[in-house]
């Protein structure tokens, strides 16, 4: 009998929800066959079979939260093997492996009750909270005991109580509204992106400054390479590849907005790894362009490109949304002409893009029509001051209105 357990889900992830099994008990499984899905705080992912067989008790239902380490379920060794059996030979070979099967199956059986959570100790984490998994167990082949979950629990107890924040509840509605409404529980993700982005607002002194860009030039670079430029790379040349690569050269000037606290000390980071803000359907994830100073335009829109089908996927991987330095987000496609965005902590500094918008605008004592776009940069006061949150701004504008500065390291 193999153990179906809960992977490591990366960096700062201790427990996921479960979403949906794809088997029931007793249904054959194939090893690396998906057999669960599970919603953490980042991303959803599948929990492949780790070995072949049939699908034995569930321990974790839909909808319960389980910690790294804890056991879904079990898948019974053999008993795929004694169902295709037949099928393979006749009926007569077939019986004699039959008797085998029950009786090898409470050894298993008994042996799994030692790696399993018991029924006692379930009961005690339900009540009281506490992950067995996380319970030095002192039993038979390491097993939690009862006697280890009260050892916990009581020293749980005796520890100082963390002062939680408040948990926003509404009035009750009048009865004719309640009828007309519905209610329904919030995913892991989007708690976690309630939770960071009020923590953000908490802990930031956060402030934004604005300024706009002429896109003239980039877009008539755009509009004249667009079609050599997918034909040869093979993705289409987008607006995105050149906010990453002007942010990065205006991060090179102004490093504070690429650093972060610690504690008392300010750590200034001599990389560039910017996350690019995706909009899905369960709501928004941050993948992360790693080094994308090393990359050319097209590597970068290469990578925005597969981050964005994957993140609507839900295909995303943990490590991949981890580590970002800086950030970009795009209220433009949905049609924002300007916002604030929220700093995507412990970075900070968060840049944010518009919609295009035709303005009438004073071009050398003439009035000329021309396609501009409000910029928005929201920074941590505490690190970055005014002069340099603006000074970084006007590095992205004059990189974006003349992209010869980029070529030419200007």
């Amino acid at each position: 009998m193999t153990d179906i357990k809960v992977p490591t889900l990366g960096e700062s992830v201790t427990e996921a929800t479960v979403g949906k099994w794809f088997k029931k008990p007793g249904d054959a499984v194939a090893v690396d066959e998906p057999l669960v899905e599970l919603e953490t705080d980042k991303v959803t992912l599948e929990v492949p079979a780790p070995a072949a067989g049939v699908l034995g008790d569930i321990a974790a239902k839909d909808g319960d939260t389980v910690g790294v380490g804890a056991i879904l379920g079990t898948i019974k060794d053999g008993a795929a093997g004694a169902k295709a059996a037949p099928a393979a030979a006749p009926a007569k070979p077939a019986a004699a492996p039959a008797p085998a099967a029950p009786a090898a199956t409470p050894a298993p059986a008994s042996g799994a009750t030692n790696t399993a959570q018991a029924p006692s100790v379930r009961k005690l984490a339900a009540e009281s909270g506490v992950d067995p998994s996380n319970v030095a167990g002192t039993g038979l082949k390491n097993q939690v005991t009862k006697g280890d979950m009260l050892a916990a629990i009581e020293k749980a107890a005796s520890a100082p109580t963390p002062v939680a924040a408040p948990v926003q509840m509404r009035a009750p509605s009048a009865p004719d509204d309640a009828s007309r409404e519905e209610r329904v529980r919030m995913t892991k993700l989007r708690q976690t992106i309630a939770r960071r982005l009020k923590d953000a607002q908490n802990t930031a002194a956060m402030l934004t400054t604005f300024n706009e860009v002429d896109m003239t030039t980039v877009m008539a670079m755009r509009n004249q390479y667009k079609e050599l430029f997918e034909k040869k790379h093979g993705v289409k040349l987008g607006f995105m590849g050149f906010f990453v690569k002007a942010c990065i050269a205006a991060l090179k000037d102004i490093p504070a907005v690429n650093a972060e606290i610690d504690g008392t000390d300010l750590v200034y980071k001599n990389y560039y790894h910017i996350g690019i803000a995706v909009g899905t359907d369960k709501g928004l994830v941050v993948p992360v362009v790693r080094d994308a100073d090393m990359l050319s335009l097209a590597g970068v829109e290469k990578k925005i490109n597969d981050f964005g089908k994957r993140a609507r996927d839900g295909q995303l991987k943990i490590d991949e949304m981890q580590g970002g330095t800086f950030t970009i987000t795009n209220g433009g496609i949905y049609g924002s002409l300007m916002s604030t965005p929220i700093l995507n902590a412990p970075q900070s500094g968060i840049l944010g893009m518009h919609k295009i918008q035709e303005r009438p605008m004073a071009i050398g004592g003439k009035i000329e029509v021309r396609p501009m776009m409000y910029l928005a940069l929201s920074y941590d006061h505490r690190i970055v001051d005014g002069r340099e949150a603006v000074t970084f701004l006007v590095r992205v504008k004059e990189n974006l209105e003349d992209p010869a500065r980029l070529v030419l390291d200007l």
